[in-house]
């Protein structure tokens, strides 16, 4: 008596790296098993039905529950299927379709009234335009725009950028030295910033950081240029997942100059009133100035942070007080 009333229910079915989609109408999960496989040539043994949408597994008595029309994906034998995820992800890991999507978000996002769903489309739309496998300012002549004319590839300039931050780190220990209130502290504070200033040098001021071209271990990007933000001074890592390109695109590379290399140990709070401290009864070459360029210029206490990351209050952190002395007459030099 069943089957009298077991008709046929038309779906749309597809498989799992197409997307076309093909009519196909099945009384029950055999049916639409058999019809599927048949139809998309791919291997009964092990294959299962899932819905599009979410990747819910289709069993006989799930098949009786569906209306006409739902759309679902064939499966072979060890491939899953996560949804709506799956389709985007295939999307964004081929070239084939980057011109069609940079299209469709831009006129999507011309009358998307909704603030989240713009800030998804904005990010698509930076994120597609990536000219990140070109390197040199005949290439891509948009990115260098407002860049000084004496660089000529991507990389040469971020290693400039991040050595005028290193740059920058060093003028407040100059400043220092002419604010240090007895004259015997500034002659000794004069010392440790030649020498701060020796080790930078050597180091070609750390510029190795930004630049993509530099060793793995020593650069803070990957070999394509992406930067992941490494969460504020008081968490391990950043719980938004921030990351960004500057390689990409001009307008990536002026969004990175607000990520800030965000001193754990605080440069102005900390740091340099511990160094003048130090000194205020002892010669330079007895501080462990080694210690202090960590501090200051590396990553031992640089962290690379998002705008929204970066916390400004005090941050509470002390220096080492059984480092800040040396038994050693000068500091070793360190690259990094």
């Amino acid at each position: 008596m069943f089957r009298l009333f077991n008709k046929s229910k038309p779906f749309k079915i597809r498989g799992f790296s197409e997307n076309k989609k093909y009519g196909v109408a099945a009384k029950d999960m055999k049916e639409l098993l058999k019809k599927g496989c048949k139809l998309l040539q791919v291997p009964s043994s092990g294959a299962q039905v899932c819905l599009y949408e979410d990747g819910t597994v289709v069993t006989e008595d799930f098949f009786l529950t569906l209306p006409d029309d739902t759309e679902l994906v064939l499966l072979s034998q060890g491939q899953t299927w996560s949804g709506v995820v799956c389709d985007i992800g295939q999307l964004l890991n081929t070239d084939r379709h980057a011109d069609s999507l940079i299209d469709a978000a831009k006129e999507l996002l011309c009358d998307e009234k909704s603030s989240k769903k713009r800030k998804i489309l904005s990010d698509l739309l930076r994120n597609l335009d990536d000219r990140s496998e070109m390197e040199s300012r005949e290439d891509d002549k948009a990115w260098f725009t407002g860049v000084d004319v004496r660089f000529k590839t991507k990389s040469a300039y971020m290693k400039f950028n991040c050595q005028s931050r290193i740059r920058s780190y060093m003028k407040e220990v100059n400043e220092a030295t002419r604010t240090a209130e007895k004259a015997r502290v500034r002659a000794e504070l004069l010392k440790a910033s030649k020498c701060f200033t020796e080790m930078l040098k050597e180091a070609n001021y750390n510029g190795c950081y930004f630049d993509r071209t530099e060793k793995e271990s020593e650069r803070l990007c990957t070999q394509e240029g992406w930067f992941t933000c490494q969460g504020s001074f008081d968490e391990k890592s950043c719980p938004s997942l921030h990351s960004i390109n500057p390689y990409g695109s001009r307008e990536s590379r002026i969004v990175f100059s607000t990520w800030n290399l965000d001193h754990r140990i605080e440069k102005r709070r900390t740091i340099i009133p511990a160094l003048l401290d130090a000194l205020q009864n002892r010669k330079s070459s007895s501080i462990n100035l080694d210690y202090f360029y960590q501090l200051l210029f590396t990553r031992e206490n640089l962290k690379l942070v998002h705008v929204v990351c970066h916390k400004k209050g005090a941050h509470g952190l002390s220096c080492d007080a059984e480092k800040i002395f040396s038994s050693e007459s000068k500091p070793k030099r360190r690259r990094t």
